[in-house]
């Protein structure tokens, strides 16, 4: 009977080692997804704002230059 138990409660340490290591992995592989996620997110707004940038170029140039000047002005 003791040997029985000790079987089974081996078999049952190894069935939530197993399940432990396998949620482990998942959760790294969701980590990994998350991070490429938000790395997509970030090149996407980085080319939004050089487009944002290219398109009202002029206008920052009047804005930076009255700002310049009344710095200048001081």
């Amino acid at each position: 009977m003791i040997v029985m138990w000790k079987k089974a409660g081996r078999h049952v340490n190894e069935r939530m080692v197993r399940a432990w290591l396998t949620g482990r992995q998942k959760l790294a592989e969701a980590k990994g997804q998350g991070t490429t996620e938000y790395a997509i997110l970030v090149g996407v707004l980085v080319v939004i704002a050089i487009i944002a940038l290219v398109a009202f170029r002029g206008r920052l140039e009047e804005l930076w230059n009255e700002i310049s000047e009344g710095i200048n002005g001081l």
